[in-house]
């Protein structure tokens, strides 16, 4: 029973890496057309100068929290940090480091403890899954044209 339980997990994991590669080899062949990479980032640039996801910042208040601990708002941090990297011809590897080096600075770093950063990780995740999600729903409905 142990055999087929790792048998299991090894072909989730497979599973995962086979579905990033696939990801990974479409996102090159976008950044590699310059009007793709264009129009995606002046439907995002719209987004926020449209103020459309203000209701996406009102869902990232923390109003039961000390106003001292209020987290600021990292998703929307990263996320335009990711939208100034993005240019034509850029390697995906950057945009990684992007996003790896603002993980690093509001997500690892200021965490204290193993617990602290698990509650930050998982508090980032949930925010950034429902940012990333927002956008790409402001995008198909409003903007279409900027998924190409």
């Amino acid at each position: 029973s142990s055999s087929l339980t790792e048998a299991k997990e090894f072909v989730k994991r497979l599973r995962r890496q086979t579905d990033l590669c696939n990801m990974v080899k479409t996102v090159r062949a976008l950044l590699n057309n310059n009007s793709t990479v264009t129009v995606l980032r002046s439907g995002l640039h719209a987004i926020f100068n449209e103020k459309s996801l203000d209701v996406t910042k009102d869902l990232f208040q923390e109003k039961f929290r000390n106003p001292k601990k209020r987290q600021k708002n990292i998703q929307l941090k990263c996320l335009k940090n990711f939208i100034s990297s993005l240019t034509s011809s850029t390697d995906i590897q950057n945009l990684l480091s992007c996003l790896s080096s603002d993980l690093q600075t509001f997500v690892i770093k200021p965490s204290k403890s193993k617990e602290a950063f698990k509650e930050q990780a998982s508090d980032f995740m949930l925010k950034w899954s429902l940012l990333l999600s927002n956008v790409g729903k402001i995008l198909t409905i409003n903007r279409t044209d900027s998924f190409g």
